[in-house]
C-alpha cells in the first residue's frame, strides 16, 4: 500500500525520461521480436527447431530469474530507491549482452549453438535485470491512476518509437556497413543501436524519481506466491499476457519471412514492411489514449482484440503472393488495432496490486511485476519454439526458394495463428473488472471488508464510463 494519498502530477519531462526507459528496454525486445529468428537461421546458420528449442529453454531461466528480481527489489533499497538504481548500474552490462546477441564466430555447428545458448541466456538475464525493476517502476512515479495512464502512454508511444527505428535502420545500415557480409553489418549496426539504449537508461535515471514508497512486506515466497494466486485479477492479467505476447511475438518473428519468401522483396523492403506495422502501433499508442479518456478502457481492450483475428482472417484470404501494396495497408491496419490494448494493460498491472492489497489485506508487489515479466517472457519463449516447429513442419529452407506450401504456411503463421491468439485475450478480459471508477471507488473504500461495487445493470462495468 502507498504512503502518497496526494495526487502528484508528472512533468512532461519526467514522462519523456519514463518512455526513454523503455526505448532502451526495445532496443532488445525489437531484436527478440523481429531480427532473432531471421538472424539465427538465415544469417548464422541454425535450423529453426534448434532456435525454437533455445528460446524455450531461454524461458525456464526466467522462471526462476524473473521472481527473483522481484524479490530483490523488494528487499533491497538504495539511497536512489528501490528500482531506479538498476538503470544506472546494470546498463552498460546491457548493452554489451545486445552487442554479443549479434557477434556471430565462424566456428563449427555445436560451437554455434553453444555460442548461441551462452549469450542469449546472458542477454536474457541483463533484461530482467532491468526489465523488473523498469515495469515496477511506474508505481512509485506517482499514485494517480489517470497519470499512470498518461505515463504509459508516452512509455509506449516512444517503445514504439524505438521499434520502428531499429527496423527500419538495421537492415538497411547491415547492408550499408557489412559490405557483403550480413553477419558483420548486423554486428555493427546493432552495435550502435545497444550504445543508443545505454545513453536512453541513463537518461531516464537522470530525469525521473522515485516518490511513492511502498511498505514492503516481509513474507516468505510461499506466502507471498499463495496470495499473488489469490488475485484474481492479476491471473487474468497474467493469461493476457502470456496470450497476446504469443500472438505479437508469433507475427513479428515470422514478419521477415512473409515479406521476403511471400511477397517476394528483399530484406531492406522485410524492414520497411515491419517498420510500416510499427507506425501503426505508434499512431495506435495516441489514439488509444485518447479513446480511453472517453470511453471504458476494459472494453476497448476486448473488442479490439476480438477485430485482430477478423482483419487477421481478411488479411489471409486477401492478400495474394506478391500482392505487396494490399499486404502493406491490411497489416499496417492490423499492426493498429493490435495495439489499441497496450497502455491499458500495462497501466492495469499496478492497479491489479492494489486490488490483492484490498481484497487480501496484505500487498504483493515485486512478485506481481516479476510475474508479469515472467509471462511476457514465457510467451515469447513459446512463441519462438512454435515458430520454429511451424517453419520446420511447413519445410522452411534458408536461402532457398520455398515451395507453395512453404509460403501458404508463412502467411499462416503471420495472420490466422496469431490472430487466434488476441481473440482468446479479448475473450478473457471480459472477466476482468478494474474499471477507472471501480478503482477510484476500490481506494476510496480501502480498509473497508467489502470492496464490490454496486450493482448498476452494467455488470462489473459502470454506468458512467461510456462503452464502445
Amino acid at each position: 500500500m502507498t504512503s502518497e494519498k496526494t495526487v502528484h502530477k508528472l512533468s512532461t519531462l519526467e514522462k519523456v525520461g519514463f518512455g526513454a526507459g523503455d526505448m532502451s528496454v526495445n532496443v532488445m525486445i525489437a531484436a527478440m521480436f523481429f531480427f532473432m529468428q531471421y538472424f539465427y537461421t538465415d544469417i548464422f546458420g541454425l535450423k529453426p527447431v534448434h532456435v525454437g528449442l533455445l528460446f524455450l529453454a531461454a524461458r525456464f531461466i526466467d522462471a526462476f530469474s524473473d521472481p527473483l528480481m522481484g524479490l530483490i527489489t523488494d528487499k533491497y533499497k538504495s539511497r536512489f530507491g528501490r528500482f531506479r538504481q538498476y538503470f544506472l548500474y546494470l546498463s552498460i552490462p546491457y548493452g554489451f549482452a545486445i552487442f554479443l546477441l549479434f557477434t556471430t564466430p565462424d566456428v563449427s555447428y555445436n560451437m554455434k549453438l553453444v555460442w548461441a545458448y551462452v549469450t542469449y541466456l546472458f542477454a536474457t538475464l541483463m533484461f530482467t535485470g532491468i526489465a523488473i525493476p523498469y515495469i515496477s517502476y511506474i508505481g512509485v512515479l506517482t499514485a494517480d491512476p489517470k497519470e499512470r495512464l498518461s505515463a504509459n502512454g508516452y512509455r509506449m508511444f516512444f517503445a514504439k518509437i524505438a521499434n520502428w527505428i531499429i527496423i527500419s535502420s538495421v537492415p538497411t545500415l547491415a547492408v550499408m556497413w557489412g559490405g557483403g557480409d550480413s553477419a558483420k553489418g548486423y554486428q555493427l549496426a546493432m552495435g550502435l543501436m545497444s550504445f543508443v539504449g545505454v545513453l536512453l537508461l541513463l537518461f531516464c535515471f537522470f530525469t525521473t524519481k522515485e516518490r511513492v514508497e511502498h511498505v514492503v512486506d516481509k513474507k516468505p515466497l510461499k506466502e507471498q506466491l499463495g496470495l499473488l494466486l489469490k488475485n484474481d485479477q492479476w491471473l487474468i492479467l497474467a493469461a493476457c499476457c502470456v496470450l497476446g505476447t504469443l500472438g505479437y511475438a508469433l507475427r513479428g518473428g515470422v514478419a521477415f519471412y512473409y515479406a521476403i519468401h511471400y511477397l517476394g522483396g528483399t530484406e531492406i523492403m522485410a524492414g520497411q514492411f515491419v517498420s510500416a506495422g510499427i507506425a501503426a502501433s505508434i499512431a495506435s499508442m495516441v489514439a488509444s489514449t485518447w479513446i480511453t479518456k472517453r470511453y471504458c478502457k476494459v472494453q476497448l481492450f476486448r473488442w479490439s482484440q476480438i477485430l485482430v483475428l477478423l482483419l487477421s482472417i481478411l488479411m489471409f484470404f486477401a492478400v495474394s503472393p506478391g500482392d505487396v501494396w494490399l499486404a502493406f495497408v491490411l497489416y499496417i491496419l492490423l499492426c493498429f488495432v493490435v495495439d489499441l490494448h497496450a497502455p491499458v494493460f500495462w497501466s492495469a498491472i499496478a492497479e491489479v496490486v492494489d486490488y490483492g492489497e484490498f481484497k487480501n489485506g496484505k500487498r504483493v508487489s515485486g512478485l506481481a511485476f516479476g510475474g508479469i515479466s515472467f509471462c511476457q517472457k514465457a510467451g515469447m519463449g513459446l512463441a519462438g519454439f512454435v515458430t520454429g516447429l511451424l517453419l520446420t513442419y511447413f519445410g522452411y529452407q534458408a536461402g532457398e526458394v520455398q515451395s507453395a506450401f512453404t509460403v501458404t504456411g508463412i502467411a499462416l503463421m503471420l495472420t490466422v495463428f496469431p490472430g487466434i491468439f488476441h481473440a482468446l485475450m479479448g475473450l478473457v478480459m471480459f472477466k476482468y473488472k478494474i474499471t477507472n471508477r471501480y478503482y477510484v471507488d476500490m481506494q476510496v473504500n480501502a480498509g473497508k471488508q467489502d470492496i464490490t461495487p454496486p450493482k448498476t445493470g452494467l455488470s462489473e462495468d459502470y454506468a458512467n464510463e461510456q462503452p464502445l
